[in-house]
């Protein structure tokens, strides 16, 4: 058995996650993150402003697994907004399985990294929309 492999989060992308998160900008954005194989480090794929979840997903591989971090307004039964931190863990299914098993292996580390409390886990990109999103935001009432 393939010892399970834990990459280390890149720097810059801690810093730049942090950044994110105290962001003032209230409109939805969202970081990709991936796995540098090489480095064995979570290192910054993409970041996008003003990007729906359905949006999202089309920027996700199907075959490949990514980290998406989405910030978006959430509106409360009481009227409240919040701007909750989503982290899914894009796992979709037909990924090669050492890649699927680094993913997974990283992604607490990750989690605990940026101290993020909202995680998801998505099989199929398709999942991720914005109807998807606020279902699952509506557990952390």
């Amino acid at each position: 058995i393939e010892s399970l492999v834990v990459c280390d989060v890149d720097e810059d992308l801690v810093k730049k996650l942090k950044e994110f998160r105290f962001r003032k900008e209230t409109n939805n954005a969202a970081i990709v993150m991936k796995i540098d194989k090489d480095k064995q480090l979570v290192i910054l794929d993409e970041e996008h402003e003003d990007i729906s979840p359905d949006d999202l997903k089309d920027e996700l591989p199907e075959r490949q697994p990514r980290y998406p971090l989405n910030e978006q307004p959430y509106q409360h039964d009481d009227g409240r907004v919040s701007y909750p931190l989503c982290f899914i863990f894009s796992s979709p299914v037909g990924c090669r399985p050492e890649q699927q098993m680094m993913y997974a292996g990283s992604k607490n580390k990750l989690v605990q990294t940026v101290q993020l409390t909202k995680v998801f886990e998505i099989r199929n990109t398709e999942d991720l929309t914005e109807e998807w999103l606020r279902e699952k935001l509506g557990f952390f009432r």
